[in-house]
């Protein structure tokens, strides 16, 4: 595969994740993904996207029902 910015070679490895969104901040360190050799951009594919919103949906929910408690 050939990485979408630099054209360098994508191996598949790990990369850390990061969102901030509706009052919180998550990082995960260690998500699988094709990282670049060359400038180390990673391409996560469709399964671990799935997974990603999945959770951030799950968060985002908690999140609401815990500020509604401060209310």
């Amino acid at each position: 595969m050939e990485c979408l910015y630099c054209k360098g070679q994508l191996i598949r490895g790990t990369a850390p994740f990061s969102a901030g969104r509706n009052g919180y901040h998550i990082t995960w360190e260690s998500i699988p993904a094709w990282v670049c050799t060359q400038c180390g951009e990673p391409l996560f594919d469709e399964a671990e996207v799935n997974h990603i919103q999945k959770a951030l949906q799950q968060v985002d929910h908690e999140t609401i029902a815990l500020m509604s408690r401060a209310a």
